[in-house]
């Protein structure tokens, strides 16, 4: 874990990499808890039985979006911010989704900071670059650049 002490620590690591989070578990339960809170009940996602039938994973696939939400826990895993009264989510400037995720596989994030920049009044908005790695396969699930607000 990289503890940074201020902002003006992590204006100097801009190009760097953070570093790379733990494993997440991407169970069926996970994505299907997901489709629920979402709607998104589409059958690449919550039929088990047809999944193993149609689709050339064998198995139902994560929602990219259910993928992009561990951002915050995959940056939170490899740094933190002393002094911070607060961080918002900002957006994000760039998401690609470059492999599916199968139910049961495992995620970790690779992250870099891209840039930041002052955010009156006495805020850093920070974009992280994050790279979602899909254990034992070449291609990542997705690449991402997102945003945050930190205060302090």
């Amino acid at each position: 874990m990289r503890v940074f002490r201020d902002f003006e620590e992590i204006k100097a690591a801009v190009g760097t990499e953070v570093g790379v989070s733990g494993w997440i578990e991407v169970t069926q339960e996970r994505i299907e808890s997901f489709a629920h809170a979402t709607g998104d009940n589409q059958w690449i996602h919550v039929d088990v039985e047809r999944a193993a039938r149609e689709l050339p994973t064998g198995t139902t696939i994560a929602h990219g979006l259910l993928t992009l939400s561990f951002a915050p826990v995959f940056i939170r895993d490899v740094m933190s911010l002393e002094g911070l009264r607060n961080t918002l989510n900002y957006g994000a400037n760039r998401i690609r989704y470059l492999a599916p995720v199968p139910a049961g596989s495992r995620l970790r994030g690779r992250t870099t900071i891209a840039a930041a920049e002052d955010a009156p009044p006495d805020g850093l908005r920070v974009t992280y670059g994050i790279t979602f790695e899909i254990e034992n396969h070449e291609r990542p699930a997705c690449v991402a650049e997102v945003i945050a607000l930190h205060y302090r």
